[in-house]
């Protein structure tokens, strides 16, 4: 396989961002179409960015035999319904966080996926992130010893009117899905599924959450501190503590330029990236190298480490009293 061709489901502005970090590996990528619900949003976004064919509708892109894989961009509480098109029709499929809005949701697309034999991968490009696979690796190596404690935060400062998608239940509104997804996800990268779930939030008048604070608890005895807020700005600072010493990440945990790594008797290591560093094309990257060695799921972000995730999503949500349309 040569360049990877690409179909882009939905025009929003992660949909944009990630379109041109796609355009910006042209020996490797290629975006071939694009599809909306209408056909004039298609058509414009495809102007824009120079892609050939646009649709009013998914099931075109779907069906349509040049397109290697797509990249599932809706907001959330259309994932299970267009992750599953494309994956019926034989596509693969790249399908932003969070996954889907249920667990249950989640494991009908990883069945399909598997059934069908068709590749199938979350957008969480932290998992991809160089910075974030080296402190993983530090961490599975014993750098700190033994994890105690992991804390992260993602914090928004808003204000969100009544009317915008985050607040809206049938969107599947409200900080964690959007926000909370982050620190669950970096909790469990380096610690696996909890064995315990315990959260409180402050919810909306839609009834979705505003602010929510989880603890999550493994039967090693470690636990992580983890909170997501749309109506007050947090730090973004995640910090992993162990037997033997620390790494913190100072900003924008999800993404980092550098972390540091703290050790009894040493001087702080710091461990810096390269180039832009809330890149996207990590995770296009490894799409496109999975699916030139055949493979059906990506190492750095499993299906089952997704499917856990989900999980502790459904967790926190029945703990905070948030439940869905149709739910």
């Amino acid at each position: 396989m040569g360049r990877v061709r690409w179909g882009v489901l939905a025009t929003g502005w992660i949909a944009e961002r990630f379109t041109a970090e796609l355009l910006d590996m042209p020996s490797d990528a290629e975006v071939v179409a694009v599809a909306s619900r209408t056909g004039e949003g298609a058509r414009a976004f495809a102007d824009r960015f120079g892609i050939p064919r646009a649709y009013g509708d998914w099931a075109s892109l779907a069906a349509d035999e040049d397109v290697d894989v797509v990249y599932v961009a809706t907001p959330h509480s259309a994932h299970r319904e267009a992750a599953g098109l494309c994956l019926e029709a034989g596509r693969a499929v790249l399908c932003e966080k969070a996954f889907t809005l249920n667990s249950r949701e989640a494991e009908e697309l990883v069945a399909l996926a598997r059934a069908r034999g068709s590749f199938l991968m979350e957008a969480m490009w932290m998992y991809c992130h160089p910075l974030i696979r080296r402190l993983r690796e530090l961490v599975a190596d014993g750098a700190i010893g033994e994890v105690r404690t992991v804390q992260a935060d993602f914090g928004l400062a808003g204000p969100f009117p009544p009317s915008h998608r985050l607040r809206d239940p049938k969107q599947g509104g409200g900080a964690l899905l959007d926000l909370g997804v982050y620190p669950v996800s970096f909790a469990q990268l380096l610690l696996g599924e909890p064995a315990e779930v315990t959260a409180r939030a402050v919810l909306s008048e839609e009834s979705v959450d505003l602010r929510t604070g989880m603890l999550l608890s493994w039967e090693s005895g470690a636990h992580a501190v983890l909170h997501c807020s749309l109506d007050a700005a947090t730090p973004v600072t995640a910090s992993v503590t162990g037997s033997h010493g620390r790494i913190d990440i100072p900003d924008g945990f999800f993404f980092p330029d550098r972390f540091v790594l703290h050790r009894p008797g040493r001087e702080p290591e710091e461990f810096t990236g390269e180039g832009r560093r809330d890149s996207l094309r990590h995770e296009a990257a490894e799409v496109m190298r999975c699916l030139r060695a055949g493979e059906r799921e990506s190492p750095l972000v499993p299906l089952d480490g997704t499917l856990a995730v989900m999980r502790t999503l459904d967790a926190v949500r029945e703990r905070i009293g948030v439940r869905y349309p149709g739910e």
